[in-house]
């Protein structure tokens, strides 16, 4: 029975690893892709701008969005990457959590994690998405 699962994510792409023992070798689990990540802002956003009504007046005025349609993706991709990861967390049953990505979006998926009972979190500011599992796993701690 694995007993940590670690988690490596970027904006394009997240896989999910099980270590069975605190220095043995990943086994990936699953996998996320998120092609929408290398695309052009302009490409991810609408046309025109919404219209709005002043509060006072006659007048309209076109409204901006607050978010960054790249920064969009990525918020509703980490929100993707959770929901995976509650479903692997029932499937592979773990005490321990290692969460690897760069400082921005281990922020994203922070926010969507949440507090998650009865699990040690370690979270690793590092960008590994382009490594193997024994690259991945030559760059971690030995004991996870």
């Amino acid at each position: 029975m694995p007993n940590s699962l670690i988690l490596i994510a970027g904006q394009a792409r997240a896989t999910f690893y099980t270590v069975a023992t605190p220095r043995g070798p990943l086994e990936e689990v699953d996998q996320l892709h998120h092609p929408q990540a290398r695309d052009r802002a302009q490409e991810l956003k609408s046309d025109r701008q919404g219209r709005s009504f002043d509060s006072y007046g006659q007048g309209r005025h076109a409204m901006d969005s607050s978010v960054d349609p790249k920064e969009q993706e990525s918020i509703r991709f980490a929100g993707e990457i959770v929901e995976r990861l509650r479903s692997v967390s029932r499937r592979h049953r773990h005490n321990r959590l290692c969460v690897v990505a760069g400082p921005h979006f281990l922020g994203l998926l922070r926010d969507k994690l949440g507090k998650q009972a009865n699990l040690r979190i370690t979270e690793i500011r590092k960008n590994l998405g382009q490594y193997n599992a024994r690259e991945v796993r030559a760059m971690l701690p030995e004991r996870l």
